[in-house]
């Protein structure tokens, strides 16, 4: 009896197929660049925020967080733009936001002027900074079921601009920290920022606004002049286009209640089994 000798097959070859020609490639794992750089550079700037109150340079604190907020704004249309979605990228960046927008700008607040309540500060800061987590953790669950063009309750960013905006105004302008009125002014602003945050207000995503498409031409004016004003002066501009943000959200929510309108941004419950109708 004569046995023939089988030739040898590649690991991870497919058995029966024509030649064996065929390898199964074990998939490799990675990251995107691009969009989790972005991410990356706006933990440092939270980061750096942190760093800089603690040498009490509080001017700089704010302006970092203000820039961790641009380029948190970028990583996420980077991504979409480029198809470079990923699970890893969603967690980087929910981290990075607590960071940039959650116990920075907490701390820089506590660090400029909170402190002089003592402990009633240090329960502003906490209570802004519990929010900021609380807030992340609700939006991360509620993916996909509440309407995209709104948020549920004020986004971290808004939130932590409100804060550091009013911290670079007040240093830019040279108002006296010591007044019985400040300190107390930003505990309010720092509960207020706090609980916004984990409120079921609606506020304006701008979502649907898509850069690859075109627009009309005024628009494009709007953003000349927009520049224009901000670059006039940042603090008192940007800190009065945040307090306007801020407070839309209510108003939005009032005139829906108003008119007998759902809220836009109340998720929907899932149909139960059963329920459904036949087709």
């Amino acid at each position: 009896m004569r046995f023939r000798r089988r030739k040898s097959r590649p690991l991870g070859s497919v058995p029966g197929a024509p030649g064996d020609e065929f390898v199964v490639r074990r998939r490799r794992r990675g990251i995107y660049l691009l969009p989790n750089a972005f991410t990356a550079a706006a933990l440092f700037a939270g980061f750096f925020a942190i760093v800089q109150a603690m040498n009490q340079r509080f001017d700089w604190a704010a302006i970092a967080i203000f820039a961790a907020m641009v380029l948190d704004g970028m990583d996420g249309r980077v991504a979409r733009l480029t198809n470079t979605q990923s699970a890893f990228g969603e967690q980087f960046d929910s981290l990075s936001d607590m960071t940039s927008f959650g116990v920075a700008p907490a701390l820089v607040m506590y660090e400029w002027i909170l402190n002089d309540l003592g402990r009633w500060g240090m329960a502003a800061a906490f209570i802004y900074c519990s929010c900021a987590a609380m807030r992340l953790a609700r939006f991360n669950a509620n993916i996909g079921v509440i309407d995209k063009r709104f948020f549920q309750g004020l986004p971290s960013p808004a939130a932590a601009a409100l804060v550091a905006g009013f911290v670079w105004l007040a240093i830019d302008n040279k108002f006296h920290i010591k007044e019985v009125w400040m300190p107390w002014f930003a505990f309010v602003l720092t509960i207020y920022a706090g609980l916004t945050m984990v409120s079921n207000a609606p506020f304006y995503s701008g979502k649907n606004f898509h850069l690859s498409r075109s627009v009309p031409f005024w628009v494009m004016i709007v953003v000349v002049v927009a520049m224009f004003f901000i670059s006039s002066d940042p603090p008192i501009v940007l800190f009065t286009l945040f307090c306007v943000y801020a407070v839309s959200g209510y108003v939005y929510w009032a005139w829906q209640w108003w008119t007998g309108r759902p809220n836009p941004a109340k998720p929907v419950p899932a149909p139960s089994p059963g329920t459904g109708k036949d087709g």
